[in-house]
């Protein structure tokens, strides 16, 4: 193994709050706190949606104020209960991946990002409760998000003026995954927890989760784990690459195993905890191409031995043994708290801190090829405060220091550091059948290059205003403005180099300047009565848009450059359900989006193509079930470069019995069959679509028990 020498970073030249500080400060603030009067809500099934006249109050955590989903401004897609359980898969993009508006990167079974309305990376924002996750996501698409959707008890995903609290980079929106590693109040009977099982067929998948919370005086103790083991899964037919019998994806492995512990001191007036939670992972890179080893430019043209001519060599893929394997840990200490009424003219205080030591080695042949690290912190205090002349709001400081290098034959990025310094506003009125909403955030953004010793600020102010509107009973009009900047990020900065997994030559550019985005957004809502629907349009200009323009292209490979010019994002997305009796239910739903740039009309790469689809759900006493088509239409619309995407249908179905315990603990018993026509399908927004096709007929089955 090659040992390196680690490069001592200077310390930051803007100080930041460290967050065990800030502990402190929440810590003697709250001294004092007593026993919990209220314990934890218990897990209760959820009335078959079917059966219902109107849409259940849920509330959106990331709203800021606690504001349930009908009272955004803008969509908001929430899972929980017995959706999530039917919509979980192994990689958080995936299991958001049916929702309206929503798609993902899909790099195998092992990385697959959110993409929401056609944007993705850094533009979209991943939280665990309301803290951001630092990893190596946006930087690749081949790179996993440290999240485990087996672990989540809600998924939000949001845009908007509520966005604007977790940055101002967050022009797609937001996607944020509550969890209950740190418990926020004594269980009534002094423990409650979950375990659940799971298999599929597609991947000979087998993993498994518990949560186990239990307190008693003022301290509550929570444990969770998830241990997941799935292989190179089978895709549709009419699948042969390169003449191969097999219809699996050689490298679309998964070995995942994640455990959190924490501790919480829980009073009548709020809570101070934290907790540790380390991640381990293995899982292959499919289409991973040797073929480009040792290419590089001339200019803005790309030389790879066999291009002007030349004789080849480049399939080398065989030379070079197995796919190649992420070998990934991350490990993260999290402390969060809230006081309520901390002092006056306040009703609420809330902290938010982690440190993230986070590695992975891309491991070739047995041999570790590239280190990816990435060692980060980050601080979020909101102060809320009470009612001023009838406004209600919420005003926060957020801090963040990343420190990110790769090593290696890959390493086409040179260390960096970033920090980060936000503060942010939110204020609501509402006046009759009308509420009012507005956002305000100032951030600065430092990107240090350590080789080269070249840094880059920029400082960028965010603003939002929204409004909805209940006109009659069970109909809501909303609409929003946001005026948002974005800074560049060090990778869109410095790149420079050869990125095999994507099959990109990347170059930064250290010239470019803050994005600034102006979206608008419509929504009409109906919340109650047989018929329920929200239907969105929006339209977003975004200037100085940053993106990775091709200049050259070899046998795949493209060299990217890093650009900037004025684009448009402008697209619908929604859905209506009709209530035919109390046991069943019909539900109509799609979107589409359209991207480009203003000057010429060129298009951008990897959007996201036109969806629709239907789906018919039943009950009846303790069942459950439901069964959908959704067509993916052809994506022609590509950019220079870009090949087109065939569309496909995709037919889905699921069941699920829920009962009782003699205790009276609930479990369920759930199936899901997933393109039960086993349909060759590629996804058009991920780099490696041909090498690595959707998975094609396969079966999921499990358990699980509340107790």
């Amino acid at each position: 193994m090659t040992h390196h020498k680690h490069t001592h970073l200077p310390a930051p030249r803007h100080p930041a709050l460290h967050p065990i500080a800030l502990a402190a400060i929440l810590l003697v603030t709250g001294t004092g706190l007593a026993h919990a009067q209220g314990a934890s809500p218990a897990s209760q099934a959820a009335a078959p949606q079917a059966a219902t006249a109107s849409l259940p109050p849920v509330t959106v955590s990331a709203s800021g104020l606690q504001l349930g989903a009908n009272d955004m401004t803008t969509p908001v897609t929430v899972l929980e209960g017995d959706e999530l359980v039917r919509r979980r898969e192994g990689t958080l993009g995936e299991t958001l991946n049916s929702e309206p508006g929503i798609t993902s990167s899909h790099f195998g079974a092992g990385a697959s990002r959110p993409i929401i309305r056609g944007m993705d990376g850094p533009r979209v924002k991943v939280l665990s409760d309301g803290a951001e996750l630092h990893d190596a996501s946006t930087i690749s698409p081949d790179h996993a998000v440290v999240s485990e959707p087996m672990l989540a008890t809600q998924i939000e995903v949001l845009r908007g003026p509520s966005a604007l609290l977790y940055g101002n980079g967050a022009v797609g929106g937001v996607v944020n995954v509550l969890d209950g590693k740190i418990p926020t109040a004594i269980p009534q009977k002094g423990y409650e927890g979950s375990a659940e099982l799971r298999a599929n067929t597609g991947a000979r998948e087998a993993a498994g989760a518990f949560s186990l919370t239990g307190g008693t005086g003022n301290l509550a103790v929570h444990v969770e784990g998830v241990a997941r083991d799935a292989g190179d899964y089978r895709v549709g037919k009419g699948w042969a690459p390169e003449g191969e019998p097999t219809r699996k994806v050689l490298g679309s492995f998964n070995r995942t195993d994640t455990g959190s512990v924490g501790l919480s001191w829980v009073g009548d007036r709020g809570y101070l905890g934290a907790a540790y939670t380390r991640q381990t992972a293995k899982y292959g890179l499919p289409g991973h191409n040797h073929s480009f080893e040792g290419c590089h430019t001339h200019g803005n043209s790309l030389h790879c031995g066999a291009h002007e001519g030349e004789e080849d060599g480049h399939d080398h893929d065989a030379e070079h043994g197995d796919v190649p394997v992420v070998d990934l840990r991350s490990e993260r200490f999290d402390i969060r708290g809230e006081l309520r009424n901390p002092f006056a003219g306040f009703s609420a205080l809330r902290l938010r801190a982690g440190v993230t030591d986070y590695v992975h080695d891309e491991v070739e042949d047995g041999a570790v090829s590239t280190t990816f690290k990435n060692k980060a912190y980050d601080t979020r205090i909101e102060l809320q405060h009470n009612p001023i002349a009838g406004f209600k709001g919420v005003i926060g400081l957020q801090t963040s220091q990343r420190k990110f290098s790769a090593i290696g034959e890959e390493a086409y990025v040179q260390p960096t550091t970033t920090r980060k310094l936000g503060l942010f506003a939110l204020e609501e009125y509402r006046l009759g059948d009308w509420r009012f909403e507005a956002a305000l955030r100032h951030d600065r953004q430092t990107a240090e290059a350590q080789t080269s010793g070249i840094e880059r600020s920029h400082n960028g102010t965010s603003a939002s205003l929204g409004a909805v509107w209940k006109f009659t009973p069970g109909y809501q009009v909303g609409t929003s403005f946001t005026r948002a900047s974005r800074a560049p990020t060090a990778e869109e900065l410095y790149a420079q180099g050869l990125h095999m997994a994507t099959s990109t030559y990347e170059r930064g550019n250290t010239n470019l300047k803050s994005e600034i985005s102006q979206n608008i957004d419509v929504s009409l809502r109906k919340t109650s009565g047989d018929t329920t629907f929200g239907v969105s349009v929006f339209r977003n200009r975004i200037n100085n848009y940053i993106y990775g323009r091709t200049l050259d292209e070899v046998d795949g490979l493209q060299l990217l450059q890093y650009s900037q010019a004025d684009a448009t994002f402008t697209g619908i997305e929604g859905q209506v359900r009709q209530r035919i009796n109390r046991n069943l239910g019909v539900t109509l739903f799609g979107d589409t989006v359209r991207a480009r740039l203003v000057d010429g009309g060129g298009l951008l790469p990897r959007i996201p193509a036109t969806r629709a689809g239907v789906r018919l759900d039943a009950n009846w006493q303790q069942w459950e079930g439901q069964v959908e088509w959704v067509q993916v239409a052809r994506q022609n619309r590509v950019a220079e470069f870009e090949s087109a995407t065939p569309g496909y249908g995709m037919l889905n179905l699921g069941v699920s019995y829920n009962g009782q315990l003699s205790n009276g603990s609930p479990w369920q018993v759930y199936l899901k069959a997933n393109n039960l026509t086993d349909r060759l399908a590629y996804a058009h927004t991920s780099f490696i679509k041909n090498a690595a096709p959707l998975m094609g007929r396969n079966l999921t089955v499990g358990v699980k028990v509340a107790f």
